[in-house]
């Protein structure tokens, strides 16, 4: 099934999209963007020319994807959400040889109206609370929130908290769809 796109939207000549993707109103997708299947870009969206995005992605109203960001699979970006690309902007002063990477790894949740600063790797399964701020790297599973952002605890992959510390030793089991984790120092995996 090929993609959908509103007649408001503008997909330029060279932009891939995947099989099912939704493409809402009022979006601009750049020529050299690789969005993948089944994703969803909401009303006045925006995606630049070097982005990656994996497939089942959501991408929510008011997001600007610019260049230098990689979504994995199953990434959630939540209303009004912003990405930057370059760490010390200034109007005069050109700086598109310095943008900063940043990745958002597969499944990971970014809140409604939160901040994720260039050059950061949010890690997989990651919940990044609304209007928290992000300044550097996430660790995979971990519950962020504030500003900036800090560690407030541990999300499964199916987006429920897990009672664990933030450090030491521990396990937990997902109340949703019984998937165990342990915590081994500040590391959390799937068993």
């Amino acid at each position: 099934m090929a993609a959908t796109i509103h007649p408001s939207a503008i997909v330029d000549e060279g932009a891939q999209l995947g099989d099912g993707t939704r493409v809402w109103h009022f979006v601009h997708v750049c020529s050299g963007a690789r969005v993948g299947q089944r994703c969803s870009l909401g009303q006045n969206v925006f995606v630049g020319n070097d982005v990656v995005i994996g497939d089942n992605v959501k991408i929510q109203n008011n997001v600007s994807v610019y260049d230098a960001v990689i979504l994995e699979d199953d990434v959630f970006c939540g209303p009004s959400m912003v990405f930057t690309n370059v760490h010390n902007p200034r109007s005069a002063v050109t700086r598109k040889d310095e943008y900063r990477r940043t990745l958002v790894q597969r499944g990971a949740t970014l809140g409604a109206n939160c901040t994720i600063v260039c050059g950061s790797t949010v890690g997989a399964y990651a919940f990044v609370g609304a209007g928290a701020v992000v300044t550097k790297d996430v660790k995979p599973f971990a519950l962020m929130a504030g500003v900036p952002a800090r560690q407030i605890g541990w999300m499964s992959r199916h987006g429920e908290r897990l009672a664990l510390p933030l450090e030491g030793q521990g396990e937990a089991t997902c109340p949703h769809t019984g998937d165990r984790y342990r915590l081994d120092g500040d590391q959390l995996s799937l068993i």
